[in-house]
């Protein structure tokens, strides 16, 4: 078995790595392209992008593995010979499921000890080469913008004498609101020894810069130009095209560089931060002063300084305010109102200030718990795909790259939605951190755990006569029987037991008719409903009535016997079979009223179907009895289309 998984998961792990590491390229590229960067740097940033990605590559190759190994072994009957040889699936699972305890293993230490490390490499690099200048490349035709403070238009480039033609430069590096203009026939650009600088040599051109205001001598403009023309020019522009990589050190401090025990340091010294902050906040609220007056008040006791709180102001009377305030000037209204307006303003702003510092630690925490859960949610993910993918792969028998990757990307899209969405959620704070990160594995866990069962166990999960036979449980829907007549019969019919079981049946029809004559009362039918063993015991009989006919040669007596409808056991026929909870039910009318109503509709299809059943017996009886003619099936068909 390992042999037959190792190769597979080999192969599915580059696939994956690969096509993440693509999506990685594509959503990074603009911050690559451009800046004359090395191999070697592009290849370390590869190699822990790598890395960093291998969590979200491991789970989806692990899933695709065990599904190209099971479903192969089912397609070609292997799975099934080591059946029928006395070997379970789960001895069949077991190597494989071992090696997958050991791989999760090592995706924890992985997670633990060597992602952080990483992810702190890949975060520096990116960080650096997104703070690279670019490459200079003045294409022709279009306004130039990547030189800071500059904008440079050129209508014609001469690549082989290096040589630019019809210059227009927008100099706005100067702290004037106005810019510098610069026209020249043709220029030359080059770059300083220390590539910290730009040389630009500027042929036959003109200078315009706007100086500002002037002196307002009357009859004339208060603003300043300057004009210059010159043969050649030289401009020295800072420009740094050196590729300087950022300390790890910052990027060591945040999440995304530490382990366990450092995650849950920072999360214990920043919650003791904010308990610190609210209790401070608790303590300045509670100190304000009410109306004036204040609530507590300091004390000295031996020297020694504390603060105790001031008894409350016994009134005579209830004061009321607003007589109070009114019997004051309007002057004096006014400034008081204004002033408490004021004072609002102040504690709401400072304690809105207040709010957002803790909003920020309360976020740090959050993201450093959702780091901390990652550590775990890998190992457990890993172990949960197997447990899909190789009971999955044993049911649908299907191998190679069609079927099981259809299914793979399938089922990882709805994890990674669900993760996703999880992640997010703990993030925002919306629910807490544990809900989020493990929301993913407590939906994908109880799939693995039934798919193993029912792969264990041979069931049909994708037998479609299987669901559909559970949805007429449900919904009522109705099944027809089809007999062929058979080319070998051992067990030849006997008119005489043949007529014995049918009027047997007849009679156990009108017993249950006789039984339930009219229609089922709203309480009846919570507390009693139809007898469930009753009905069960008459599609048996109907069933053996059918199965021994199904051994006639008389085409007439198969055709009839397929008249018979299927006896359905649906849910609705008694659907409380404890009768207290009945009454409960019942007494919850808007929920009683609607599976009453939906209960007498199936109710009286059964009593139909019954009702069916005893006339083709009364018919089969005829026809066995050699009693049965056209005219008698004609007024039947009369009869019941009446």
């Amino acid at each position: 078995m390992l042999s037959r998984f190792l190769p597979r998961f080999l192969m599915t792990f580059c696939i994956c790595q690969f096509i993440v590491i693509m999506q990685f390229l594509w959503r990074y590229i603009d911050d690559l392209v451009g800046k004359g960067l090395s191999i070697d740097l592009i290849a370390e940033l590869f190699f822990h992008a790598a890395l960093y990605l291998l969590p979200l590559a491991l789970p989806l190759s692990i899933l695709l593995a065990a599904l190209m190994t099971f479903g192969d072994l089912g397609e070609h009957v292997e799975l099934t010979a080591l059946k029928s040889s006395g070997i379970s699936l789960t001895t069949i699972m077991k190597p494989i499921a071992i090696l997958m305890a050991f791989v999760a293993i090592g995706a924890f230490f992985f997670m633990n000890n060597a992602l952080p490390k990483s992810q702190v490499k890949m975060w520096t690099l990116l960080f650096s080469m997104r703070q690279t200048s670019p490459t200079l490349d003045i294409p022709e035709g279009t306004v130039y913008s990547q030189i800071p403070g500059y904008n440079i238009y050129v209508k014609h480039k001469d690549k082989e004498r290096d040589m630019l033609y019809n210059l227009l430069i927008y100099d706005v590096s100067s702290a004037n609101i106005y810019p510098r203009i610069v026209v020249a026939d043709s220029g030359r650009l080059s770059m300083t020894e220390d590539k910290h600088h730009l040389v630009l040599t500027l042929y036959k051109g003109a200078w315009y810069e706007q100086m500002g205001s002037g002196g307002g001598v009357s009859g004339m403009s208060n603003d300043l130009y300057r004009r210059e023309t010159f043969h050649d020019k030289e401009l020295l522009i800072p420009y740094d095209a050196n590729f300087t990589r950022m300390d790890d050190e910052t990027m060591k401090s945040q999440y995304v560089g530490k382990d366990i025990e450092g995650l849950r340091q920072t999360i214990d010294s920043v919650r003791l931060k904010v308990d610190s902050a609210a209790t401070l906040v608790i303590q300045k609220l509670r100190s304000q002063p009410v109306c004036g007056v204040p609530t507590e008040r300091t004390v000295y006791n031996n020297g020694e300084r504390s603060t105790v709180p001031v008894p409350e102001v016994k009134l005579d009377k209830p004061v009321d305010i607003n007589k109070t305030i009114k019997e004051l000037p309007k002057n004096e209204q006014q400034m008081l109102v204004n002033q408490a307006m004021m004072r609002a303003t102040t504690a709401m702003q400072d304690l809105q200030f207040q709010g957002y510092t803790i909003n920020d630690d309360n976020y740090v925490i959050r993201r450093h718990q959702i780091e901390l859960m990652k550590k775990f949610t890998l190992s457990l993910a890993c172990l949960i795909f197997f447990f899909i993918g190789a009971p999955l792969g044993a049911i649908i028998r299907k191998g190679g790259l069609g079927m099981p990757i259809v299914v793979s990307v399938m089922l990882f899209i709805v994890y990674y939605v669900i993760d996703n969405t999880g992640y997010k959620l703990a993030r925002d704070g919306r629910w807490e951190v544990w809900q989020g990160m493990w929301l993913s594995s407590a939906v994908l866990l109880p799939l693995g755990i039934f798919l193993t069962h029912k792969a264990v166990n041979d069931s049909a999960v994708f037998n479609p006569d299987a669901w559909l036979n559970l949805l007429r449980r449900f919904t009522g829907l109705h099944q027809t029987r089809k007999l062929e007549a058979k080319e070998v019969i051992i067990n030849e019919v006997q008119t005489a037991q043949a007529i014995d079981q049918i009027q047997a049946l007849r009679a156990s029809c009108q017993q249950f008719l006789d039984t339930y004559p009219a229609r089922q009362g709203y309480l009846e039918y919570w507390q009693r409903g139809y007898d469930k063993e009753a009905i069960k015991a008459l599609a048996r009989q109907v069933d053996d009535v059918v199965d021994y006919l199904s051994n006639s040669r008389d085409q007439m007596v198969l055709n009839k016997a397929m008249d018979y409808p299927v006896i359905r056991q649906l849910l609705t026929y008694h659907p409380i079979a404890i009768k207290p909870l009945g009454t409960v039910i019942a007494a919850l009318f808007p929920i009683g009223l609607p599976g009453w109503l939906i209960g007498l509709r199936h109710q009286q299809n059964l009593k139909r179907d019954v009702r069916l059943t005893a006339k083709t017996c009364d018919q089969l009886v005829a026809i066995l009895n050699g009693e049965y003619s056209r005219e008698m099936e004609y007024s039947d068909a009369v009869t019941a289309s009446s």
